[in-house]
């Protein structure tokens, strides 16, 4: 078998075999296949694309290439969420302790944030003490003892993913959704839950910027989840705003705490009890709207947010912060951001938007930049609200003025004030099942 005729078999749109697969990624991940040669086989396959047992096949091998976690030790069923990325996208912080509150386990590996998406272990991180990178057996009994834990991924997991993820970057070939779904799929599928929920991101925010794309990315990962024998499903959900009012590590920590205590912004609930409620359903304890009834309770009676603190607690976090978020504190800087003009907000620029947190130091341009745990961005005004002259848009927190004053700049450039008022949006467009799409265009109203 040869690289070179795979790649003459993908150029003129044929399939490859499972066998083909399986020796193009271990020639790539052991060193026998050079780089020249896998960026024709990345091209070949943005152009001609994959079927969904190519797929499949790409992906299992991928996660095949290093540690697959066994979560055998773990009793129950275990419960995963993903989130393709977004602005404000604090979700597993708060469906995590929904679901675990409710009897279902949530053992979460989770990434770091990377240009203008943020991620949760940096967030968890903003607690002190936090520990995200702790041994897999005390992983387990966290897991055993109090329904949930989240930590980093480890390094030894999925290196296929690693070197064809380096790869793309620098050959324009990572706007390719067999290769995004495969990217996503292999972590999850080595993660080793039994059933997962995917949060597809549609909008300005986000990877892929229409509905058409990530209906068609969410289908095939959720194929390629169920051909691996696990339960799975997607929600389609609107990054075209950045979900919530907060964005930064304490930031959105500190309004997730308030979400769990039932004092968390509308869009922000929604979405999550729209995502506990479907793994708790994939866990079999109901019906979606059942399922999504009891999410409610979790924040009702507190149970959520003690699961939180419990979590914190263990993971060797100060869990006062959760109790008096208050303590997290502010940089040294603040400033309120104004509207020039009158009318209507009309559009935000999620990508910019998070790219002005990036700028106040919230976030990373590469995996080694410092974070200011503190830095980043609360808005006070949001699409499709009134404003006059002078009225405070968001407040900007950073260590110094420079950096306020950059993301001063970024953050105005990314917001639209029109006459006009605009259109309400669509908060959550469709549920993706292994049978079907349920579009909900119609429902689910922004603002």
């Amino acid at each position: 078998m040869r690289i070179y005729d795979l790649i003459e078999t993908k150029k003129r749109g044929g399939a490859l075999t499972e066998e083909e697969i399986a020796y193009m990624v271990r020639g790539f991940v052991d060193g026998r296949i050079p780089d020249y040669q896998m960026s024709a086989m990345l091209m070949a396959i943005y152009f001609q694309g994959m079927n969904d047992r190519e797929i499949t096949y790409l992906t299992l091998e991928m996660a095949h290439s290093g540690d697959m976690v066994d979560l055998s030790p773990i009793e129950g069923i275990k419960v995963d969420k993903h989130s393709t990325g977004g602005v404000g996208d604090k979700t597993t912080l708060v469906v995590g302790p929904m679901v675990a509150s409710l009897g279902v386990k949530v053992a979460k590996m989770s990434g770091r944030g990377l240009g203008h998406t943020g991620g949760t272990v940096d967030k968890l991180e903003s607690i002190p003490g936090f520990k995200t990178a702790i041994p897999r057996e005390e992983f387990f009994d966290i897991v055993n003892g109090n329904g949930i834990a989240v930590i980093g991924q480890s390094g030894n997991m999925v290196p296929a993913d690693k070197k064809l993820y380096a790869l793309r970057d620098v050959t324009a070939t990572v706007d390719s959704i067999p290769l995004i779904a495969s990217s996503i799929m292999s972590k999850k599928l080595a993660a080793g839950s039994d059933s997962i929920v995917l949060d597809v991101k549609t909008g300005s925010g986000a990877f892929m910027k229409t509905l058409d794309e990530s209906i068609c990315l969410a289908k095939k990962m959720v194929s390629i989840g169920c051909m691996a024998g696990r339960r799975c499903c997607a929600l389609i959900t609107n990054m075209d705003i950045p979900l919530g009012y907060a964005i930064g590590n304490s930031l959105e920590m500190t309004e997730a705490i308030r979400t769990l205590k039932g004092e968390g912004p509308e869009d922000l609930t929604r979405v999550c009890l729209e995502l506990a409620a479907n793994m708790l359903h994939l866990a079999g304890r109901g019906t979606v709207k059942e399922c999504r009834k009891m999410a409610e309770e979790t924040i009702h009676d507190g149970s959520a947010l003690k699961r939180l603190a419990l979590m914190v607690k263990a993971q060797g976090g100060d869990e006062s912060f959760i109790w008096k978020p208050e303590q997290f504190g502010s940089p040294a800087c603040a400033y309120e951001v104004k509207a020039p003009a009158q009318g209507y907000i009309s559009h935000m620029d999620t990508e910019g938007i998070g790219t002005a947190s990036v700028l106040l130091g919230a976030g990373r341009n590469t995996k080694e930049d410092p974070i200011d745990y503190g830095a980043g961005i609360v808005l006070k005004k949001k699409y499709g609200e009134k404003v006059m002259p002078g009225d405070v848009l968001a407040v900007l927190y950073a260590d110094s003025m420079e950096r306020i004053q950059a993301g001063a700049d970024k953050f105005l450039s990314s917001c639209t004030i029109s006459q006009d008022a605009p259109g309400p949006e669509t908060l959550i467009y469709a549920r993706v099942s292994e049978y079907e799409v349920e579009r909900f265009e119609g429902l689910e109203k922004l603002p």
